[in-house]
């Protein structure tokens, strides 16, 4: 079982793939290069225990060249510069060499953090071994001064914790977009719940309204007039729920003392404001709405929440329902929850039997606040949606 959980882990690792946001070679990637030259010129200069000839040169050059591609190619980058100095300490080797190279080459470094911070899964296990094997290598070349286990030790740390301080910030920046995925999931989903439940809320009440209208034109121009009265009002107050959203999307919070609220985008619905879905007599279906009981000091999400599953409901109501006449919304509240119960005496089509996004987000909205949602036909004639939620809006 252990053995494979450990080639499970092993997989995903070796099929890890590269990030996909590494920043492109810029003037600070040419800085550094051209520090890490002006330190090799003066270790050249003022250091007399340097190895003798071109193989200093050819090391340096592998190292801070390979550095401006250890983002774009990082397995190319340790290749070229760990592989030169693979060739250069087996060339000391076999010349007898007793020098050392320029502690520049301790850029290697960032090399092996590179290659774990930017490398896909199958380029830090080539790369990492192909560090391991010129460490054991370049530990065999100072046969004058042999290098204590101590020090071999202390080399292979400081290139293993390089690379893992690579994963690490790796992984951090990978958890972080994901963080943000997970935001921008959310945010979409409300914005769609929204607009889902505050336009076609009113677009469906001004489809309905025009119906009526075109119906009695021609024998009732005054109640066509009343239509169009209450199609303006509905197509403004649409407008401006739909400005409110698009500023809230569009204009970033302000922080700090001196921000200010912004006094044009419009405030949450409160359950009070569910009184305004009521309709008169001209009006099929007939919306009745009563509101009882302990309804103060009620959590804002809570309000809001139960405005918009009573708006929902009732545009459900006037889109699926055959036949009805008459939709009742009842809103009682105790010392604990608030419910809402909406009942229609239409017969149930299509739309009512088979979930759709109205019914998911009205679900989802309750359960984020840890409240329970039922909808379904009644025993007789109709349809029913039951809601309960905490007064205080408790967030699961």
């Amino acid at each position: 079982m252990a053995g494979s959980a450990l080639t499970s882990v092993w997989g995903s690792l070796w099929a890890e793939p590269r990030p996909a946001d590494a920043p492109a070679r810029g003037p600070r990637d040419w800085a550094l290069v051209a520090g890490l030259v002006g330190w090799s010129v003066l270790e050249r200069a003022l250091r007399q225990d340097l190895a003798p000839g071109p193989l200093p040169l050819v090391a340096v050059l592998a190292v801070v060249g390979s550095l401006l591609w250890r983002r774009s190619h990082p397995l190319v980058a340790v290749l070229v510069s760990f592989g030169t100095l693979t060739l250069v300490d087996v060339a000391r080797i076999l010349g007898g060499s007793t020098g050392t190279l320029p502690n520049s080459i301790s850029a290697t470094l960032i090399l092996a953090y590179a290659l774990f911070r930017w490398g896909s899964g199958r380029e830090a296990a080539s790369g990492l071994g192909i560090i391991l094997l010129w460490l054991t290598v370049t530990y065999e070349t100072y046969v004058a001064d042999p290098v204590s286990l101590a020090e071999r030790i202390a080399g292979y740390a400081f290139f293993l914790f390089a690379a893992a301080l690579g994963a690490a910030i790796r992984y951090r920046a990978k958890v972080r977009v994901r963080d943000i995925e997970q935001v921008r999931a959310r945010e979409r989903e409300q914005l769609a719940r929204e607009l889902h439940d505050t336009v076609a809320h009113h677009v469906s009440g001004i489809a309905i309204q025009a119906q009526a209208g075109r119906a009695v034109a021609a024998a009732h121009p005054d109640r066509a007039v009343e239509a169009l009265t209450v199609i303006e009002d509905a197509a403004t107050r649409t407008l401006t729920e739909l400005r409110a959203i698009v500023g809230v999307l569009r204009i970033p919070p302000a922080t700090g003392p001196t921000a200010e609220p912004d006094t044009e985008l419009a405030p949450p619905p409160r359950v009070a404001d569910i009184a305004q879905l009521s309709t008169g007599d001209q009006t099929r279906p007939r919306v009745e709405v009563t509101l009882a009981g302990a309804l103060d000091d009620l959590g804002p999400a809570v309000e809001a929440a139960v405005y918009r599953l009573a708006q929902e409901s009732v545009t459900n109501a006037r889109r699926h329902a055959r036949h009805a006449t008459r939709v009742t919304v009842a809103v009682t509240g105790d010392s604990e929850r608030v419910r809402l119960t909406v009942d229609d005496d239409g017969t149930a089509a299509g739309g009512h039997t088979v979930p759709g996004y109205g019914l998911v987000g009205m679900q989802e909205r309750t359960a984020l606040l840890g409240g329970t949602f039922h909808a379904g036909p009644t025993a007789e004639r109709g349809w029913r949606v039951e809601a309960a939620l905490p007064r205080t809006g408790t967030r699961r």
